[in-house]
């Protein structure tokens, strides 16, 4: 006749752990109905009563005790392998995501982006490999894999000659004469009309504004200035962009530095700003022009300050005429100066020149993020 199968000699630490998953009632069942098993068995308990007590079978009883002879405690925490087995091997998820994150049009579909029974009917047609996976468990693995559904952007590269140069150019003139450098842009055109934008109110009862047709007034462009050293910005409202109102805002520059030693202006390839006039002006009056290279207006620090002014003057607003959006916006640059080193304020300026660079993903200087990094 066999002998009964009991469990084997515990140790000090064995038998303490046992005693405190069971006393305390450990919140994995599995842990502590083995726990019960192995300690039943040690107090002299046979595999029908164990399993009686446990409510489990008696085959699972005589497991259990047999396994912790061969590992000891680790025989708690059983690894099962849950569920079926596995139908994707790690090349072919490899192979879902790679075909997720590429654009349908590169592999001869009629269509512009995936959806997901669109890429489920892509995989099983694959020739050459069979991928058998659902809808929900694409779904999981694209999660898994950090692939998420996202809405594209757009971007310009700078397509002009001597792109580099004009940024090494510009990144010099702000590391060497921080206080003698400003910058000049213009944004528009402002038209009269109700513009939306965001503002706090109840939930489901937002703030709104009147929807008009008419465009009874013409538009201005707001021509602003900004002191890189004294962190000041300003501006006034023209008709139209010209050499005219270049040459004005030029000017008010050079009155902010009137000692005559070199000022640095940076500001956009516009024709009106490289005219004869200008150029003459700029030469005679000893200010240097810095010009960003072609659709690279990120590279202009005063864009990351009309960003602010943009959302809280032009957007939200309702003006009746030219003459109070002026003053709007001239009230909110004289805030905004007044408080040109709140806190928030400075954040708001690194958020918004963040925005501007990532769009072209590139740090400031023309270096890419994976090479900066």
């Amino acid at each position: 006749m066999a002998e009964p199968v009991r469990v084997r000699r515990l140790t000090d630490q064995e038998g303490q752990q046992l005693q405190r998953i069971v006393r305390r009632g450990s919140t994995n069942t599995v842990r502590y109905r083995r726990a019960m098993m192995l300690l039943a068995s040690v107090g002299g308990s046979r595999v029908p009563v164990i399993a009686q007590l446990v409510q489990a079978d008696e085959d699972t009883v005589r497991d259990v005790i047999h396994r912790f002879d061969e590992i000891g405690l680790a025989c708690l925490d059983p690894r099962w392998a849950g569920g079926r087995p596995r139908l994707l091997s790690p090349d072919d998820e490899d192979f879902a995501v790679r075909t997720a994150t590429t654009r349908p049009t590169k592999l001869g579909q009629p269509f512009t982006r995936w959806s997901i029974r669109k890429l489920l009917s892509c995989l099983r047609k694959v020739h050459g490999r069979v991928i058998r996976i659902g809808r929900e468990a694409l779904r999981c693995l694209l999660a898994r894999r950090g692939v998420t559904f996202q809405r594209t952007k757009t971007w310009k590269e700078s397509t002009g000659p001597g792109c580099d140069t004009r940024l090494d150019r510009i990144e010099h003139g702000l590391d060497r004469f921080p206080d003698r450098a400003f910058a000049f842009y213009e944004f528009g055109p402002l038209g009269i009309r109700p513009t939306t934008g965001s503002c706090w109110a109840e939930q489901g009862r937002p703030d709104r504004l009147p929807a008009t047709c008419k465009r009874t007034h013409s538009v201005t462009c707001f021509h602003g200035c900004y002191s890189i050293g004294d962190d000041t910005l300003w501006g006034v409202n023209r008709r139209r962009k010209g050499t005219a109102n270049t040459l004005a805002a030029l000017r008010s520059i050079r009155a902010a530095r009137p000692d005559g030693a070199p000022v640095c202006v940076i500001l956009d390839n516009l024709s009106a700003h490289n005219g004869k006039r200008i150029l003459r002006w700029a030469k005679n009056n000893n200010v240097h022009l810095c010009s960003t290279p072609a659709s690279t207006s990120w590279a202009n620090p005063i864009e990351a300050h009309f960003g602010p002014l943009r959302q809280f003057t032009p957007a939200n607003s309702n003006h009746p005429n030219h003459t109070v959006q002026t003053r709007a916006l001239h009230a909110c640059l004289r805030r905004r100066n007044t408080n040109a080193r709140h806190p928030d304020v400075l954040a708001a300026q690194r958020k918004e020149r963040a925005r501007i660079r990532s769009e072209k993903r590139i740090r400031w200087g023309g270096r890419p993020l994976s090479e900066a990094a």
